[in-house]
């Protein structure tokens, strides 16, 4: 089946510009070019890859503005905060050019008899990157910045609703330098996904997006026995045990929760709070949700809501409420369909029944999921009846009730009197169906290298 690559605003559904899915020889002369640029690529210096990377930071920031525009008519950021993304983007590719050199430095073993030995991480080959539409220049950021600094080429399949976004990558590295074949942008179909998988060329696979999607990948992966990364999205506790200041508490709460329109994996989706200041919390968070106002990403305002990436993606959340209620929830307000875009109203829902089917779904949107509990416990086993594992956060006044209900919460990420930390240096990664594999941080620069153990006999 192919996949249909366009411009679909989702603020009216209209298709503004479609892209042809490449043809099967297009495929193969994508995988013999990144081959053969391979061959060059690892044997050029740090110094000369990070000069390059380098630059394409500093294009990136320079195009911030351009790039917004981009990702607000392919999937409805607001610009300010397409902005915010470009430059991050830009801070982790900097990042690896700055550190890669001497992370990857040889590394003396001890304790060797007999001889002396080191070991080495050397450049794999040609990778194949699949990307979401969530943060269309985050994701590529931290997939291509370590593994092109490692010395590896790259072949970027985006999602099918991205595709300028994806060109404009493609077109930077070029410009900063970076020798033809290094970075390929590619309009591949799930088919020739396949293809490229299973192609012998190809030396590991990482992909951000569904459960589903990723399963799919891991068995094709494995099938092949191809290294993968995975990053699949998860349903983060957000545990509040205590407040001064209730009020402020759920606006920081909403403000996490609203982030990208709801749409990212590390949402604070399930938000859990201590029965004795859980009605006036949710109280403040209906507050919060009515006084929103709809708005448009590329003339963004003060609360505001923006549509979600597509109109397939508001029906899903539609149904999924629906669902919820069927099951037991109580919609306390919002929730509202657009008649014909992608804007669904800012919902809070609460009494969803745990152990639900809805109980265990990602709401991958503007919904605040409500959970009142009467302990500590109550709370760490709420946070931990989940699918997922990806991040989390545990707020309270006193710090080390924070620090002991947080120690015991099960997720690759947690995070203590804050909603989420934003930085290069941080490894990034969940457990169970989150996924397996780190991205940002010197741990991506391990995930797709050859630890070689060089040993020289005395």
């Amino acid at each position: 089946m192919s996949l249909t690559y366009r411009v679909q605003n989702p603020v009216n559904n209209e298709v503004v510009e479609e892209f042809e899915t490449a043809t099967d020889q297009q495929i193969q002369d994508v995988l013999a070019a990144s081959a053969e640029a391979f061959k060059s690529w690892a044997k050029t210096s740090y110094a000369e890859r990070a000069e390059i990377l380098n630059r394409a930071a500093d294009l990136l920031r320079e195009r911030r503005a351009e790039l917004a525009k981009i990702a607000a008519e392919e999937m409805g950021k607001p610009t300010p905060a397409g902005e915010w993304e470009i430059n991050f983007a830009a801070d982790i590719i900097q990042f690896y050019a700055d550190r890669a050199e001497e992370h990857n430095a040889d590394t003396p073993i001890e304790g060797v008899e007999g001889g002396k030995a080191i070991m080495r991480r050397l450049p794999l080959g040609p990778l194949l990157g699949i990307m979401p539409w969530n943060y269309p220049f985050y994701q590529v950021a931290r997939f291509a910045g370590p593994n092109l600094m490692n010395g590896n080429t790259v072949i970027l399949k985006h999602a099918e609703i991205c595709p300028k976004s994806s060109a404009a990558i493609a077109d930077i590295f070029e410009e900063a330098g970076l020798p033809e074949g290094c970075f390929i942008n590619v309009y591949a179909s799930h088919d020739q996904i396949s293809t490229i998988i299973e192609d012998p060329r190809i030396q590991g696979v990482s992909l951000t997006g569904s459960e589903r999607a990723g399963s799919a990948v891991a068995a094709q992966a494995g099938k092949a026995l191809k290294k993968c990364v995975l990053e699949l999205g998860g349903t983060d506790a957000y545990i509040i045990l205590d407040s001064d200041d209730i009020k402020q508490a759920a606006a920081d709460a909403w403000e996490k929760r609203i982030e990208n329109v709801g749409q990212a994996c590390t949402s604070n989706k399930r938000i859990i709070v201590m029965s004795d200041i859980y009605d006036e919390f949710v109280d403040e968070m209906v507050r919060i949700a009515e006084s929103y106002k709809r708005g448009n990403p590329l003339e963004p305002g003060e609360n505001e809501y923006y549509p979600v990436s597509s109109r397939q993606a508001a029906e899903n959340l539609d149904d999924q409420v629906k669902r919820a209620v069927a099951a037991g929830a109580n919609l306390r307000t919002g929730g509202e369909l657009d008649e014909k875009g992608a804007y669904f109203s800012p919902a809070v829902l609460t009494d969803v029944p745990v152990g639900s089917e809805s109980f265990y779904e990602e709401f991958f949107g503007p919904i605040a999921e409500i959970y009142s509990v009467d302990s500590e416990e109550e709370a760490i086993a709420l946070a931990n009846d989940s699918h997922y594992g990806l991040g989390g956060a545990v707020f309270s006044t006193d710090e080390e009730r924070a620090k002991r209900v947080a120690s015991q919460v099960e997720t690759g990420m947690i995070h203590v009197n804050l909603g989420q930390a934003f930085s290069a240096a941080l490894p990034f990664g969940g457990i169970k169906n989150s996924g397996f594999g780190r991205e940002l941080s010197t741990l991506a620069l391990d995930e797709f290298v050859n630890k070689q153990t060089f040993y020289v006999n005395d």
